[in-house]
């Protein structure tokens, strides 16, 4: 089938441009000021936004062993019901994704249920380093190393375990940086003052600006020392900041760094209203680092914008501070507060695009995605600027059920998302699903 888009704004590649796209077997196939074709489906978007998919480098969609919270079937469709075409799934599952065969388990329940295009990382641990070997950087999006707490096997914080890893492993390296002796030693000081009622309002003092940057400048150092391709997840402070260049383009970088929509939109002050519903690691921190990221995200130092959703039920999240997981979920808003933040002047629509589409694709060599040119795949998100929408309870599609922004109301609303040139979601619903693909790269 033919779709022609009708004169639609165009966000890209820094411009906008009212031009016609039409879409056909998958990919755009035409991009030009008026396209007629009998053939086609005509979709009128005149004073509507066209973006290329967003593509989200962190997610945790809890599918396989921890399915009570989320499965690649319904995280998936609240991706893309928030313009997020593409996902990159992390390996802290049950079990943890320590092997190839574990890996391509995930690839087959995607290729089964996920209505967006997906990857997966390949998970690092203290003694696996010879599967991690094994991996294909042809169409696995990266190595996932957890140099902080997580699930299972995969804290790895040994010096010549570090060491192993970033001197031998060919392909991208993706960290979660935060120092565990430096957190173990804060909750030691936190429990002997509060007990198990250590007030929600510590967490970013538990888990500090010293945890998170003792960790980030060792990565750093390490991949300075052996060249490796290094790639650090979720920045949560100004100091972290000082370890990032922007003083040369994206495709020349071998370090480079992620922040996540929670830290550019909360900020400790929020705690006393959101309480642990905003409790991630890491923490959501002061509101002068959450100035300084953006700051980051405006002059390069920071990459890319992801989300690093991570569902847990309501039950979960309602409880005391220790026993309340961290991680909230946040593909199907993510977008949408990045537009409202365009429309309050902190960052342009046309950076939005650029750190959320193209970056990623740069960043992580994504074969023919990220972009809207002729010969890619169709993978658009079509965006109502007049259009507010509120987020309520009814609306949300996580399956957990709930959202940090329950209560916000969005100027910005998603109309209609094509994955590989299917419409996905149109006009608040899911009108087809199963349609992802395997995210190759250009490696």
């Amino acid at each position: 089938m033919k779709i022609l888009l009708k004169g639609g704004l165009i966000i890209n590649e820094g411009k906008q441009i009212q031009q016609d796209i039409l879409v056909e077997n998958e990919r755009i196939s035409k991009i030009a000021a008026s396209i007629q074709d009998a053939s086609a489906t005509e979709i009128n978007v005149e004073g509507k936004f066209i973006l290329p998919g967003a593509i989200d480098d962190q997610v945790h969609f809890r599918e396989p062993g921890l399915t009570h919270k989320a499965t690649i079937y319904t995280e998936s469709r609240a991706a893309v019901a928030g313009g997020i075409t593409s996902f990159m799934e992390m390996p802290n599952t049950v079990p943890n994704t320590l092997t190839q065969e574990l890996l391509d388990d995930k690839y087959a329940i995607a290729a089964q249920k996920s209505a967006a295009n997906y990857s997966f990382f390949m998970g690092a641990s203290n003694d696996n380093l010879d599967e991690v070997l094994k991996t294909n950087p042809k169409d696995v999006c990266g190595v996932k190393v957890f140099m902080g707490s997580s699930t299972g096997n995969m804290l790895v914080d040994a010096p010549q375990t570090l060491n192993n890893i970033f001197s031998q492993v060919p392909m991208l390296i993706a960290t979660h940086c935060e120092d565990e002796a430096t957190i173990q030693r804060n909750t030691k000081l936190a429990k002997e003052k509060y007990g198990e009622n250590v007030p929600i309002e510590l967490h970013p003092e538990i888990r500090s600006e010293e945890a998170c940057y003792l960790s980030s400048s060792m990565a750093v150092d390490l991949a300075k020392k052996y060249n490796t391709r290094l790639h650090i997840l979720h920045i949560s402070t100004a100091k972290e900041l000082t370890l990032f260049r922007n003083d040369i383009p994206l495709e020349e970088k071998r370090i480079t760094a992620e922040a996540c929509v929670h830290h550019l939109w909360f900020s400790k002050e929020d705690y006393a209203k959101k309480g642990t519903f905003i409790k991630w690691n890491p923490a959501v921190k002061q509101a002068s680092d959450r100035d300084a990221i953006w700051k980051a995200v405006l002059d390069n130092r920071i990459d890319v914008i992801a989300t690093d959703h991570a569902p847990h039920t309501i039950e979960e999240k309602q409880n005391t501070y220790f026993n309340a997981p961290s991680g909230g979920p946040l593909v199907q808003h993510a977008l949408l507060a990045l537009l409202e933040k365009s429309k309050e002047g902190i960052i342009s629509i046309e950076r939005v695009v650029e750190k959320t589409a193209h970056a990623p694709a740069i960043l992580f060599e994504i074969k023919e995605r990220g972009f809207i040119r002729e010969g890619y795949f169709a993978d658009l998100v079509v965006v109502n600027p007049n259009k507010a929408e509120e987020v309520t309870k009814s609306n949300i599609m996580y399956k957990c059920g709930w959202s940090p922004f329950e209560g916000t109301t969005f100027s910005h609303s998603i109309e209609k998302t094509f994955v590989n040139g299917n419409i996905v979601f149109e006009d608040g619903k899911i009108v087809s699903d199963k349609t992802g693909k395997r995210l190759l790269f250009n490696r």
